[in-house]
């Protein structure tokens, strides 16, 4: 069965990008792989920073996080005076998601890309 390796993050800068998401996260810092800044995340799937220069092209990128995860995560969020949101359309500020029984929260991380942290799955729409 296929299974996601890793993903590329467009940044302006990978040492900025990469060390914003290992602090939100909790996790060990990025390692060094050619041009890119590798952040390993527990399920053996990579997110890898890679720098370019002008706009960036801004993405979603959700982390399932358990409930101790997600406090400490936020806790971080808030530390840094981030902006957060309940919902990606960011019409709900300063406020988090209680989707299927777990919790989320969308963030931006310093070139705009649209982070989530999420403690269940997403499930079907008819059980929200």
């Amino acid at each position: 069965m296929p299974q996601l390796n890793h993903t590329i993050i467009w940044c302006n800068d990978k040492a900025r990008s990469a060390a914003f998401l290992t602090d939100i996260l909790g996790l060990p810092s990025a390692r060094a792989f050619g041009h890119f800044l590798i952040v390993d995340l527990d399920n053996q799937v990579s997110v890898d920073f890679y720098q370019k220069e002008g706009e960036i092209a801004r993405q979603h990128y959700a982390f399932l996080v358990n409930e101790a995860e997600f406090d400490a995560g936020f806790e971080r969020i808030k530390a840094k005076g981030a902006r957060y949101w309940a919902d990606p359309a960011r019409s709900r500020p300063g406020e988090i998601n209680r989707h299927w029984s777990g919790r989320g929260v969308y963030f931006e991380d310093p070139d705009g890309h649209l982070l989530e942290l999420i403690t269940k799955p997403y499930g079907n729409e008819e059980d929200l």
